[in-house]
């Protein structure tokens, strides 16, 4: 099988790993505090809390900020409901906006027409590893006095002029799922310029405990949302190789590129010579076909494919709370029944890439 994505753990993760059982300490210990910092020095921020899932760091982002009940918070149409599952955890709305297909990003020409006074914050999603047009949107948010929480999830490493995804908002938001450029098997990361909220989010991940004084005391209603050290001690070594990884994505997409060129039945991702794409996925739009027929033929012919995001409004639940129908947003849509992820990964060689590109043809 050809599989859809691995992870790449190098050998040196395991001496780290026997270190961690061997120190007996394994939750946010040395190796947490170590990533943390190798982290900082990449994307060149001063505060980086390491945490147990992307997840996880979207809804601190949100805590910390203070959005709640009643407050709206404007989100793409087309992501992981992960983006929206924690605006509705803290009890506010998720104001939903199309997407350009061109990047698969938040169209940020419709965003004014969704602020109301409700609205509180808005969360960009770098959907694929390519950043949305962050810039501008930026503006928008100083314009109307709004939070930006940057949903960098599939994006480490990603750069809008020649600036590191997560770094331009108030808050980043990052995943080390394994289906990410390198992963801790669960795990996030947030940063932000802000102390103050660093701060608090230090003491929301753990229980809203601080010591002070050799006392251990409990400032906030916090969460469990920790790392552990065995999570950490996976990452290190591969964030240290995060850019070379990025060069091999970066290779095999242009190499899918120059195999679709001619390919009238398949829309490849386009790249913008601002935007720095690290390829998390490979999303092509398939035309005129079905492309869940695709993906199980595929399946049987030993080659893993999957959708790329979900359109939220064509969901159960966001469908019937908010009584949505399929055609209100329609990119979002053609994105969500007509995407697909191609494999993509170290764990690939130049002739498998091959063959997909082939059997994708004979399909189509």
């Amino acid at each position: 099988m050809i599989k859809l994505a691995k992870p790449y753990i190098p050998t040196s993760a395991l001496e780290s790993i026997k270190d961690v059982l061997e120190s007996g300490n394994l939750i946010q210990g040395k190796y947490v505090a170590g990533f943390e910092t190798l982290v900082a020095d990449y994307l060149d921020m001063p505060y980086v809390k390491m945490v147990s899932s992307g997840t996880a760091a979207l809804h601190l982002a949100l805590l910390a900020l203070g959005i709640e009940k009643d407050d709206e918070v404007i989100v793409p149409a087309f992501t992981f409901p992960a983006t929206a599952n924690v605006v509705e955890i803290v009890g506010a709305k998720p104001v939903l906006v199309d997407i350009n297909m061109s990047d698969y990003c938040i169209n940020v020409e419709l965003i004014e027409q969704k602020i109301t006074s409700q609205t509180k914050a808005i969360i960009p999603v770098h959907e694929f590893g390519q950043m949305a047009d962050i810039i501008p949107l930026m503006r928008i948010a100083k314009r109307h006095d709004l939070y930006v929480i940057e949903d960098a999830a599939c994006a480490l490493g990603a750069e809008y002029r020649n600036k590191k995804s997560g770094t331009y908002g108030d808050v980043g938001c990052f995943s080390l799922h394994p289906r990410k450029a390198i992963t801790t098997g669960e795990g996030g990361i947030v940063v932000t310029h802000d102390k103050k909220l660093a701060h608090k989010i230090e003491l929301l991940r753990n229980h809203g405990a601080e010591k002070q004084d050799g006392h251990l005391d409990f400032h906030l209603p916090g969460l469990n949302y920790r790392m552990t050290d065995f999570q950490a001690a996976l990452g290190i070594p591969q964030l240290e190789e995060l850019e070379q990884i990025i060069d091999v994505r970066k290779n095999q997409a242009l190499h899918y590129d120059s195999m679709f060129k001619d390919t009238g039945w398949i829309d490849a991702p386009a790249t913008n010579s601002e935007r720095k794409h690290v390829y998390q996925t490979y999303h092509v739009i398939v035309k005129d076909k079905n492309r869940d027929d695709i993906i199980t033929t595929l399946r049987e012919q030993g080659i893993e494919t999957n959708l790329g995001a979900q359109a939220l409004h064509c969901l159960t639940y966001f469908a019937n709370k908010y009584n949505f129908k399929p055609h209100d947003f329609p990119n979002s849509r053609i994105a969500y029944t007509q995407g697909l992820a191609l494999p993509l990964g170290k764990h690939l060689k130049k002739k498998e890439i091959e063959e997909v590109c082939m059997k994708l043809k004979d399909l189509l």
